[in-house]
């Protein structure tokens, strides 16, 4: 029974130690423009503008894809301008007004 107990908290000890060096080893990179992006468009996920849902079309702004936010059918004009001037300056209009 003894030898048991030693042997399952050695093997979880070796996995979690295993697990942990892989989580940094293939630790990917996120383009927080994305989410930025993203939390600009109106979130409804309808997929009128051909990409699954608001983060697939941010994700398109991003790469170059998607070559404008107009594609967005329920966004307003509004949105897209701000999401615009986002792509142009990496700023966001709305939160440099506030942090004045």
């Amino acid at each position: 029974m003894f030898n048991a107990v030693v042997m399952m908290i050695t093997l979880g000890a070796v996995l979690g130690l295993l697990l942990g060096i892989a989580g940094k080893f293939f630790h990917v990179e996120i383009d927080t423009r994305v989410e930025q992006i993203t939390g600009m468009l109106p979130g409804l996920n309808c997929g009128a503008c051909g990409f699954p849902g608001c983060e697939g079309l941010a994700t398109a702004l991003v790469s170059g894809e998607a070559k404008s936010p107009t594609l967005c059918k329920p966004s307003t004009p509004a949105h897209r301008e701000r999401i615009t001037a986002f792509m142009e300056t990496g700023i966001d209009p709305k939160a440099s007004a506030h942090s004045h």
